[in-house]
């Protein structure tokens, strides 16, 4: 069909050829898609001990793998590296959202590295129970860090675990400490779920309040309180000032109610501002006291010793429940009983006893 602007009735326009079409791939692409080498176990020690960041982040998407094979070669990777681990001061920092962690761990972590220290920050980010899928954009809120050569940050995807810390967390503090970084912070994702699991895997845990956002009553649950060694008011500023040091105070109230905490340490309570970097040192200053106390009353290594139990019993309740959902026998077993259950044929009970008792018996049978 003619274009009417090539009618002679239009003869006074002029219609342009336009641009030509441009290639869609790149001239100057070179055939092929250039390929990682792989590295091996030794390769792996090497680059972490010499602190070579690429082979350290390479290490960790590694342990994060669930690929059989990307496991086993991880965990030889954990062995060989754990004679250079155990020399850094784990921090855990948590708190509800938009309290400013992302924030403050930007200037803690400038703070720790005016230091002269190494550090490395983990940042949980949460997974989508739908899809699984995680924004992982901690390290965009940390502008600052992100700049220093001598900060690693890694977020990793929550992936439905225990207090929204990422499973394999414990594995990558191992490597960081091999690598140099002699501090660790660890962010949880602060949604109020359980924070055992952080707090079995750091020295110090800290949890970030915030004051005039309702009744402050909130704040103060035994569970959470119980775990912090320190507990900080974060955007004492401007106009928040005076309810932050209301805050302050009933905190501290609060902790009086509670036991004293294992390593007999009184958790203090302090505000800060992180977005204008105020009472940053005195947040600090309280934290190295900490240190310095219970590496004296020998609460350090006593810590450090029941966590290794801690996670030694969680890798073998992991391994249990994988090697329980993953056979095909059990499976179909487990779709017969929930067609059961669900038309209230049988309880919920009867038949998860039934699905163990036949888990059980296959064991006993395979060891005859």
């Amino acid at each position: 069909m003619e274009h009417p602007e090539n009618s002679a009735d239009y003869k006074g326009l002029q219609v342009n050829s336009g641009v030509a079409s441009q290639p869609t791939v790149n001239p100057y692409r070179v055939a092929g898609r250039r390929r990682v080498p792989s590295l091996s176990v030794n390769d792996y020690v090497e680059g972490i001990r010499k602190g070579d960041v690429s082979v350290l982040g390479r290490a960790v998407t590694l342990i994060e793998s669930t690929a059989d094979a990307h496991q086993a070669l991880a965990q030889e990777v954990i062995e060989k590296c754990l004679p250079y681990t155990g020399n850094s001061r784990r921090i855990g920092i948590t708190g509800v959202p938009g309290a400013g962690k992302s924030t403050s761990i930007d200037v803690f972590g400038l703070h720790v590295l005016r230091q002269g220290h190494k550090l490395a920050v983990l940042a949980i980010d949460p997974s989508s129970e739908r899809t699984r899928g995680s924004i992982l954009g901690d390290k965009t809120r940390m502008e600052k860090l992100s700049q220093e050569k001598d900060a690693f940050i890694r977020p990793s995807p929550s992936a439905g675990s225990l207090g929204g810390v990422a499973r394999k967390t414990r594995e990558t503090i191992v490597l960081c400490e091999a690598a140099g970084y002699d501090t660790v912070f660890v962010e949880t994702v602060g949604v109020g779920q359980s924070e055992t699991a952080v707090h079995s895997m750091v020295d110090f845990f800290l949890l970030i309040q915030l004051a005039g956002t309702g009744d402050e009553l909130q704040g103060i649950k035994r569970g959470i309180m119980e775990m912090a060694d320190g507990i900080v008011i974060n955007k004492c500023d401007g106009d928040n000032i005076e309810r932050a040091k209301l805050a302050a105070a009933q905190f501290r109230n609060a902790l009086h109610l509670f036991p004293p905490t294992p390593s007999k340490w009184v958790p203090e309570v302090l505000t800060y501002s992180g977005y204008y970097e105020l009472g940053i040192a005195e947040v600090w200053d309280m934290i190295d006291r900490y240190f310095e106390y219970v590496r004296a009353n020998g609460y350090f290594e006593r810590k450090r010793n029941e966590q290794a139990k801690y996670w030694m019993r969680e890798t073998i309740d992991e391994q249990l429940r994988a090697s329980f959902y993953h056979l095909p026998e059990v499976k179909a077993l487990l779709e017969q009983k929930e067609i059961r259950v669900l038309n209230n044929e049988q309880s919920s009970f009867t038949a998860a006893k039934d699905v163990l008792d036949f888990y059980f018996d296959r064991i006993r049978n395979n060891q005859r």
